[in-house]
């Protein structure tokens, strides 16, 4: 198992790397999977919006995108995240940043586990797991 966290022309968030690298591995466990080369880059909305552009044609900002490199059943992959539209989630939905990004980290293990949310039951069952799998994280704090 090999989880990265870089950050690219935004401040590194406030986060608990080895903490996180075993939560991401209970997840993955949980769904039947074994985690990988997974590397994360949380940056700023410009860079999304680039990133966006050239890989996947949209011209709209996110949150997160999700390269998915998992063969059988180790997945792996690349995920950028927004630390702006993070923020501004946040913000909208009123909650906490941390749990807001802790939301989005694990919003992009769950489609590299194969979990989509295109249709509001796909959406619905992923809300689902997000918010078992960040109860186990925020139940680690206690």
């Amino acid at each position: 198992m090999n989880v990265t966290f870089q950050a690219e022309d935004i401040d590194f968030p406030k986060i608990e790397e080895d903490k996180l690298s075993e939560w991401i591995d209970r997840v993955a466990q949980k769904q039947n999977k074994k985690v990988g080369e997974i590397s994360y880059l949380f940056c700023n909305d410009e860079k999304i919006l680039e990133v966006n552009r050239e890989y996947l044609n949209h011209d709209f900002y996110t949150d997160i995108i999700t390269f998915d490199y998992s063969e059988d059943n180790i997945i792996s992959g690349d995920i950028i995240i927004s630390l702006q539209t993070v923020e501004s989630n946040s913000q909208m939905y009123k909650t906490e940043y941390l749990e807001e990004l802790h939301r989005v980290i694990i919003h992009g293990i769950l489609h590299l586990c194969g979990l989509k949310d295109s249709t509001l039951e796909e959406e619905i069952l992923m809300r689902n797991e997000e918010n078992g799998a960040l109860e186990m994280l925020f139940s680690d704090n206690s």
